[in-house]
Parts: structure tokens; C-alpha cells; sequence
């Protein structure tokens, strides 16, 4: 599935820069197609008339590195705009006659930019003194300029810290834009794409399913296609998104593995059954799951029970359905870039994702992934626009393996149910006091550990349960949600009131690093 064909795109080449997703989803945040590529895989086929920019990425090399650097130094002269940053910026100078140099002086973090002259990439950037705080993660500079280029703005430590060259218009900028350090940095792609680029907005979530429909239909045909439903937000998604496009020609399969949310398999059902009427076969397997992690204790060993088993289940029906010939899974664009099949950059880990490789082979089927070069915030987005409801799309991520990792140690049928009604008054108060959209991911965790406790005038021993929510913008580094004092002493009133076998509740206030957001 390709959504991309012949949509005008800004192209973002990476050298490895920990930011280059941030660049990417800035620019399809003010409504243009953005698009990431390594340096590496850059080849001479690519559809130059769709490319109406070019970005090239920040990096950890330097530019001399040259047998780690490859550039194609030929789309200087496809006459396209191209925006070098930090490291991009160092590539512009060097490949065009310029000078890059370790720096005498580094600059990491804040820095206080000055203008020298008035430039379209960077008109409304400056306040009314012509200055402006700007993200510097740096320890090369640029120490003479390529013919042509002309300075526009400068720092105390980096002279060259904005050029130019207005007539070929190629930029460079040592800072970076895209992060929320970097005041009004949006302004700077802003400008590139629409003053200097002249592209026009091309990328919404109406777009978005409007496109993805008419790209289903036309590579599926006639053809079966089934899912596997979870009942989070990306497999719900596309589902939804392909049921528009084919109708009963779709067939989902959700498993319940007994470790989902607290009434999560009746509110599924109760959703693409009855409301939306699609093909949706039921498996009540929670017997199967436990009776395998019975005095399973080891986290990677219950991930691989859980996945195998899902896996054969999910096979076994499936191969009920007659004549399917393609299986639809919801493949993030991130999942892509970090399993390293789409930039390869330097940077890139090497990450098993449930989606991406993990088709069973003796299945033989087509992979549908509709949803493969979309961020979450544009899934998410899409979702509303496929009018799921917002308790569907705005959900908090939530683990593969479920409640599995929120029980330490050994899993039993007892725990499982008093775990799913902590999470439910958990979740349910954040709802209540309209928290729940202010927090990335909470859960509530049960921990291995019994306490002596007192209650009327007995005294218990039962287990420790632990309450998380953190903050963060894509899951790569978290910090933790400041709650009222009050309101954590309800939640833990209602837990230990309501729900016999736990007699205390913690918060883990962890950021990560050095913690993961789950337990296990």
C-alpha cells in the first residue's frame, strides 16, 4: 500500500539525528506531506517532480567521516530548495566550498541568536530586537562560507549560524527548529515550505481516509482480508478504515487473552458488531492463556506464551475463512523507521515490533498496512475523522502481552481480576476529574509483595498495588504526572476500600531513563 504516489512532499534526508521524526511530523503538522529517507538509500530513481523541498537532517557524525557519509551531491543541480540543519547545514557548506572545522567552543542547549539581515526563511522568527532563543546541539562549525551563501544570523560561539544563498535557495541553519526548545521554530519550516518551497497544503486526516480508501480498494480488489482486532487504537483504526473501503469483504478477529482492561471484550463487541456491523469472530481463549502461565515467572518468558499462543489461536481461525489472501495489520511509520527498514541511519535501533516481520510465513498471506506512514498523533486524527469514538482514539497505549507485565512474578486468575478493578477505579478517576487527557500512559500495577495492614480492628496481609502516569510526547523518554495530594489519597481510599486484596497503594515517580514506562 502506497499513499504517497504523486502527492507532493517535502523529502527529509537523515544522517542519524535523534530528532529527524520530530522534522518530519512538524512538517505534516502544518499540512504537507513529509517524507524520511536515508542518506544511505537516496537512489537515482526517486520521483524528483514530487520532491518540492529538501531537508537534510541533523547527525552524530562530522563531515569529514567521508566513508560514512554518502551524499549525492547531484541534487544541488535539481534546482529543488534544500534546508541543511545542524549537520546538513556543515554538508551544505563542505560540499559547495565551504570550511567545517571542530569548533573551539561547542554549543549544547540554549543559545541567543541574533539577525544580521532581514531572509524569507527566517521573516517573523525574531522578536522586534532581532534576537531570539534557539536549540544548539553542536561541537563542529562552519568557518567559511560556500560561494553564493551570505550571512543572516549569528551567536556569540558560531558566526555562521543562518545562511544563505537566495537565488539557488539553499539555507542553513546550525540550530534546531523542530524541537520545543527552540522558540517560534516552527516558523523556520513554516517559511521554507510555503515562502521558499511554494508548496501547497496537501496533508489532513479528511485527505488522509479519502486516499487510504481509494488505495485499498484499488490493491485489494475483490480479495479477503482479516485482522486482528486488540480493541486499541491502531488496530481499531484499520479495521474501521478498511471496512469503508471494502465492507464484508473484511473479517476481524479479536482474542480475548482474559489480560485485557476490566469489560475491554464486551466494549469491543459491542463496537465493530453491533455498531459499525463488521465481520468480527469472538474468541474467549482466557483459560487458554492462564492455564499456560501457570507458574510462569520470567517477563520474556511470559511475552513469548503470550504471542505464540495468540498467534496460534489467531491462526486457527482465520484459516476458517475461505479465499483470504491478505492480512491487515497496523504498522506505524515509527515502527518502520526504528525496525531500520526505511532510513537505516546510524541512529536507528534495531527493534523487534509486533508488526513489523512478525506474520507467521506458513500463512502465505499479502500484508495490508494502511497505516504505515502515519504518526500516532495522525492515527489518532484519522480515527475521529472515521468517527471511532473518542474513548477508542484518545486511549493510553497499552501493552501486547496486557496485564501480563503489570503482574510481577507468577500470574493466577485471583490477581488478574483484582488488578483489572484497581485499573478500572484508577483510570475511571482520571476520567472523572478530566486528567486523563493531560497523561501519556497510567495503569495501575500489582505487585509481588504482601504488607501487614489494618483494617476496623484486623489485621490484613494482602498486596501492594502500584499506580503509574507519566508524561511524554512519543514514549522514548517519560517523566512523571504531579498529582494534588488529595486527589491520590481518594484513589488510594477507593482501591483499598472496594477491593479485597490489597491493603496499599504506591506511586512510582520514575522518569525514564533510568526506568521503563512498564514493570516488566
Amino acid at each position: 500500500m502506497d499513499l504517497n504516489n504523486n502527492l507532493n512532499k517535502i523529502l527529509i534526508i537523515d544522517f542519524g539525528s535523534q530528532f529527524t521524526q520530530l522534522i518530519a511530523r512538524r512538517i505534516r503538522e502544518l499540512g504537507v506531506y513529509s517524507e524520511i529517507i536515508s542518506h544511505k538509500k537516496l537512489s537515482s530513481n526517486l520521483n524528483k517532480p514530487d520532491v518540492k523541498g529538501i531537508i537534510l537532517s541533523g547527525g552524530p557524525l562530522n563531515v569529514y567521516q567521508s566513508k560514512k557519509v554518502k551524499f549525492r551531491k547531484d541534487i544541488f543541480k535539481w534546482k529543488i530548495p534544500i534546508l541543511g540543519i545542524c549537520f546538513g547545514h556543515q554538508v551544505i557548506s563542505k560540499e559547495l566550498g565551504g570550511r567545517v572545522k571542530k569548533a573551539k567552543s561547542r554549543e549544547f542547549g540554549l543559545a541567543k541568536l541574533k539577525r544580521i539581515r532581514e531572509c524569507k526563511l527566517t521573516d517573523n522568527f525574531f522578536d522586534k530586537n532581532g534576537l531570539n532563543n534557539v536549540w544548539m546541539s553542536h561541537s563542529d562549525e562552519v568557518i567559511k562560507l560556500a560561494k553564493g551563501f551570505k550571512i543572516v544570523a549569528k551567536t556569540e560561539t558560531s558566526k555562521f549560524s543562518v545562511v544563505e544563498n537566495s537565488i539557488k535557495k539553499f539555507y542553513g541553519i546550525q540550530f534546531h527548529p523542530e524541537v520545543t526548545h527552540t522558540k517560534n521554530g516552527k516558523v523556520i519550516l513554516k517559511n521554507f515550505i510555503f515562502s521558499i518551497c511554494r508548496i501547497k497544503k496537501n496533508w489532513s486526516s479528511k485527505n488522509q481516509r479519502l486516499m487510504l480508501v481509494k488505495d485499498i480498494k484499488k490493491n485489494v480488489g475483490k480479495s479477503k482480508v482479516i485482522c486482528a482486532l486488540s480493541g486499541g487504537v491502531d488496530s481499531s483504526v484499520v479495521a474501521k478504515l478498511i471496512h469503508n473501503a471494502i465492507g464484508k469483504q473484511l473479517t476481524c478477529v479479536f482474542v480475548n487473552t482474559g489480560l485485557l482492561r476490566k469489560n475491554e471484550e464486551k466494549q469491543v463487541v459491542k463496537t465493530f458488531r453491533k455498531k459499525f456491523k463488521i465481520n468480527l469472530i469472538y474468541v474467549d481463549a482466557k483459560n487458554f492463556f492462564l492455564n499456560k502461565l501457570k507458574n510462569v515467572k520470567d517477563p520474556e518468558k511470559k511475552r513469548k506464551i503470550i504471542g505464540n499462543l495468540f498467534i496460534k489461536i489467531f491462526e486457527k481461525y482465520a484459516k476458517k475463512i475461505k479465499n483470504v489472501r491478505y492480512l491487515a495489520q497496523g504498522t506505524l511509520y515509527p515502527d518502520l523507521i526504528e525496525s531500520k527498514s526505511v532510513t537505516g541511519s546510524q541512529t536507528s535501533k534495531i527493534k523487534s515490533h509486533h508488526n513489523v516481520g512478525g506474520l507467521p510465513k506458513k500463512m502465505k498471506l499479502k500484508l495490508v498496512e494502511p497505516l504505515k506512514l502515519l504518526f500516532k498523533d495522525e492515527v489518532r486524527k484519522l480515527g475521529l475523522e472515521l468517527k471511532l469514538s473518542k474513548e477508542i482514539v484518545l486511549r493510553h497505549p497499552f501493552p501486547g502481552p496486557g496485564l501480563a507485565i503489570r503482574i510481577p512474578g507468577e500470574i493466577t486468575k485471583d490477581k488478574v481480576k483484582i488488578l483489572k478493578d484497581a485499573d478500572d477505579i484508577f483510570i475511571n478517576a482520571l476520567r472523572d476529574h478530566n486528567l486523563y487527557k493531560d497523561i501519556w500512559q497510567a495503569y495501575a500495577a500489582l505487585l509481588p509483595v504482601k504488607t501487614v495492614g489494618v483494617m476496623g480492628d484486623n489485621r490484613t496481609y494482602e498486596y501492594m498495588c502500584l499506580l503509574r502516569a507519566i508524561t511524554s510526547e512519543d514514549g522514548m523518554t517519560a517523566d512523571t504526572f504531579n498529582f494534588k495530594k488529595e486527589f491520590m489519597q481518594l484513589v488510594s481510599n477507593k482501591i483499598i476500600n472496594n477491593i479485597k486484596g490489597i491493603n496499599r497503594v504506591v506511586y512510582d515517580i520514575t522518569s525514564k531513563p533510568p526506568s521503563t514506562i512498564e514493570l516488566e
